[in-house]
């Protein structure tokens, strides 16, 4: 029973993540890779039009995997890269809270690095992959 409520909470927090990761990525999709990549320009990012893309790719096709639960590890560490990025490059400077602050970036981060690697049995990587290993341990152990 309590294994059902821990992959239910993990799938409501892949959902919370990812709307948040989704709706700005769908900001960055709007600007276009031009107006993305002179935001990056201007705050100082290395590569701007390669951050730009890889900004613009996870925060929207990223964000979509990570709420069906699909290659979850990785994507929660490139979704924390992202994240480690926003809190350098543009909130370092206004602190941890207040107007700015980088408090929200640092917890969708640590949120999207946790639930990369316990995503919880409600996700496409359990279905597609987890059943396997199940099979495999239980041939090992017989």
């Amino acid at each position: 029973m309590y294994d059902r409520f821990r992959d239910v909470a993990a799938l409501i927090g892949r959902i919370g993540v990812g709307v948040v990761m989704l709706a700005h990525g769908l900001q960055k999709w709007d600007m276009g890779v031009g107006g993305v990549t002179d935001m990056m320009s201007g705050i100082g990012v290395p590569l701007p039009t390669v951050s730009a893309l890889f900004l613009i790719f996870i925060e929207t096709v990223g964000a979509v995997a990570f709420i069906a639960g699909i290659a979850l590890p990785a994507l929660g560490v490139l979704l924390a890269v992202d994240m480690v990025g926003a809190i350098f490059f543009v909130h370092v400077d206004n602190g941890l809270t207040g107007q700015g602050g980088y408090e929200l970036v640092l917890v969708l981060g640590a949120a999207a690095l946790a639930l990369g690697f316990n995503g919880g049995r409600f996700s496409l990587d359990h279905l597609l992959l987890g059943r396997r290993r199940v099979r495999k341990a239980e041939l090992e152990t017989a």
